[in-house]
């Protein structure tokens, strides 16, 4: 779960300036936690405080973040002001990028897709959103329990074809179809958790979700240096970390 937030924040400064430089220096002042790290952490207070209520859980912390680095995005920023939020049938990566928590707090593949899919329903109610949802809590689950190359060889069932991470080519595209087959080729291509990051953020196109959602997989792989989790930590509020130091499996420092 931290990877993703990791991942988030490294690439926030690169969303809508990407860089192709593969030597980036990973945490500068200019980086911040996005929408994407306030939702990670969302789905997992649902979990651990909030008797799995998804959506309520989802509303309360973006609006009690109401501003953060790069926005809402539209049609999810109307979502988050509504008094009555209901879903809008996106097929956005935004599904897939808050949903790490799952592949950590449940203990069946089983348990891991439903809960999974629910995440997604709030407002990622297309067969597509639930789908990067899916594949991403799953394939972090079984990253942890069976290693990467099981897990890439189950997730093909998902995504059969992956996009080969060559640096500055990815074309800014904040759907499932097009995010998930960037993020597994990246995954495939890796061989750390910082050349897996620097692959998402170094690839172009939507910086921070990529690197969000490749940050959660990688975690699941290869853990996360110690050095990296500091400087990350440094960028969160004290009710983020908390909520972090709740959640099982996750070695903070």
């Amino acid at each position: 779960m931290l990877g993703a937030i990791i991942g988030d924040i490294i690439g926030s400064r690169f969303e809508f300036n990407n860089t192709h430089y593969f030597d980036f220096e990973l945490f500068t002042p200019a980086c911040s936690f996005t929408d994407d790290t306030i939702c990670t952490i969302a789905m997992a207070d649902a979990v651990i405080n909030g008797n799995k209520e998804y959506g309520k859980k989802l509303h309360e912390w973006c609006n009690k973040y109401r501003y953060p680095m790069g926005g809402y995005g539209g049609s999810f920023a109307r979502w988050v002001v509504s008094d009555n939020p209901q879903p809008y049938h996106s097929f956005g990566n935004g599904s897939a990028m808050r949903v790490a928590s799952i592949g950590w707090l449940f203990d069946t593949i089983e348990e891991v897709r439903i809960e999974a899919e629910k995440t997604a329903l709030p407002t990622h109610n297309h067969p597509e959103g639930i789908k990067g949802a899916v594949a991403t809590a799953e394939a972090i689950f079984l990253a942890r329990k069976h290693g990467k190359d099981y897990m890439l060889k189950q997730i093909e069932q998902y995504y059969p074809i992956w996009k080969e991470p060559v640096l500055g080519s990815n074309k800014f595209d904040e759907t499932c179809q097009g995010t998930m087959p960037v993020v597994f080729g990246i995954i495939n291509k890796a061989t750390s958790f910082e050349e897996a990051i620097r692959y998402a953020i170094a690839v172009g196109g939507d910086s921070d979700t990529i690197g969000a959602i490749v940050g959660s997989i990688a975690e699941a792989i290869w853990g996360i240096p110690d050095s990296i989790k500091a400087k990350a930590l440094a960028y969160l509020p004290q009710d983020m970390i908390a909520i972090l130091k709740q959640t099982p499996n996750q070695k903070i420092l």
